[in-house]
């Protein structure tokens, strides 16, 4: 196997998105859990653009490391919460969750490592952005728009249920 620059751009994507999700799983403030998220996301950006799959990115970007992140964090600052910290875990219990977590990963490369794929040349999509765009504001006009029809009720309800719970933590004080 020879090392490429694009074999090493994918491992350090990769190596990104993984810490970035164990940390997701194992920090106690929520702020940091969404930092943590935005990093997975922007290296799972990366990893599209190696793919050459631009607009993808492009489109993780913005939605996911963007607005799903910000509405994440209004969610968070709107709702009431308890700062107690969970009890601490046994030393024991995140060692052995640490082995299974490692023998799943080996058993996965090994599985990845093994699996025999026969490699055709293939030619990458040239104006793959406009062909997305013709498509989905001819073919798939509709879904679109009802989309984002659903998205903005969403937003609405959310705002109205946030007004609700104000109105009754004041009536009950």
């Amino acid at each position: 196997m020879t090392l490429s620059g694009e074999f090493l751009a994918f491992m350090g994507l990769a190596l990104v998105a993984i810490i970035g999700g164990v940390l997701l799983l194992n920090l106690n403030k929520v702020i940091h859990m969404v930092v943590a998220l935005i990093f997975t996301f922007v290296a799972i950006a990366g990893i599209y653009v190696l793919l050459s799959a631009e607009f993808v990115a492009a489109v993780q970007i913005l939605i996911y490391s963007g607005a799903i992140t910000i509405i994440m964090l209004f969610g968070i600052m709107l709702t009431r919460h308890n700062d107690e910290s969970e009890p601490k875990k046994e030393r024991l219990r995140k060692f052995l969750l640490f082995l299974g977590v490692v023998g799943f990963a080996f058993a996965v490369y090994i599985g990845i490592y093994n699996f025999d794929i026969e490699q055709v040349p293939t030619k990458l999509h040239e104006n793959n952005t406009f062909q997305i765009g013709q498509a989905l504001y001819s073919k798939y006009i509709i879904p679109f728009e009802l989309t984002s029809v659903l998205l903005l009720v969403a937003l609405v309800g959310s705002i109205v249920l946030a007004k609700n719970d104000k109105k009754k933590e004041a009536d009950e004080e």
